[in-house]
């Protein structure tokens, strides 16, 4: 486990591993609430990619947690470039990333997660917020048209309805409406944020991680493709299924249960 963090996109970034198995991302761009550049985008993307985590935390510092693209930087001569390469491909990039990181990851909402910072959360598989804290998506107070694979993993997360809501009337609301919507699974204290997230990745990465790549991959395909699966996907899946049942992981799971003991898992 590393103690010191690592700093990355020229400290706006930050990389540690707080318990086993887990890797912690820390946006830290307090100056400008959090906001996603090109800089941090491509730090996020490309970190990810190269993780061995089992679990990735993907939090951030003080009062925010990401208000979402940095549009304060345009200009007018350059607005319309600006604009679209910013969120047609680095934002992209690091979202694909955190959906395709092949086990879990939790995204631990330490301040106001606001449009693209708010996607970015609901790119991890769980989320928690602080008390206190707000969510919202802006297009529509903004002038602009969401992308639709946005649009559809807000359908996916908290339904139609709730998407309606919050890109239609564009208000922010709190943790605890966002609960109810769907768009967090939990709402702590704030104080009590931190440890609460890291406990919760701590013990997924202490989990078999066949089980936990397995699962992955299975919900992410049964995402892609709702209703009824390729049939060659189907049995790609069930045979990744039944691999599970030859392996050592497998038999020192059922073993330690029975035991009443930790599992010493080695990923075979």
């Amino acid at each position: 486990m590393s103690n010191s963090p690592q700093e990355l996109a020229s400290g706006k970034l930050l990389l540690d591993e707080p318990a086993p198995h887990v890797a912690r991302l820390r946006i830290s761009n307090p100056e400008k609430r959090g906001a996603l550049d090109h800089e941090l985008l491509d730090a996020l993307a490309d970190t990810v990619r190269g993780l061995e985590a089992r679990c990735l935390l993907l939090t951030g510092d003080g009062k925010m947690f990401s208000a979402g693209y940095d549009i304060g930087t345009f200009d007018d001569a350059h607005f319309e470039e600006q604009a679209e390469k910013l969120v047609a491909h680095p934002f992209h990039a690091a979202i694909a990333a955190l959906e395709e990181f092949p086990y879990p990851s939790v995204a631990a909402l330490n301040g106001h997660a606001i449009g693209g910072g708010l996607e970015v959360a609901l790119s991890c598989d769980i989320r928690i917020a602080a008390h206190g804290i707000k969510m919202g998506m802006p297009p529509a107070k903004l002038g602009l048209i969401y992308s639709h694979t946005g649009l559809q993993k807000f359908i996916e997360v908290c339904g139609l309805a709730n998407t309606n809501e919050l890109f239609f009337v564009g208000r922010n609301i709190d943790a605890e409406r966002g609960y109810e919507m769907g768009l967090v699974n939990a709402v702590v204290e704030p104080d009590d944020l931190e440890q609460a997230g890291l406990d919760l990745a701590a013990e997924i990465g202490a989990n078999a991680p066949l089980s936990l790549a397995g699962n992955k991959r299975a919900i992410r395909e049964l995402r892609t493709h709702p209703g009824r699966l390729p049939e060659e996907l189907e049995k790609e899946l069930v045979e990744l299924r039944e691999s599970c049942f030859r392996s050592e992981d497998f038999r020192e799971g059922v073993q330690a249960f029975a035991e009443k003991r930790k599992p010493q898992w080695k990923n075979r």
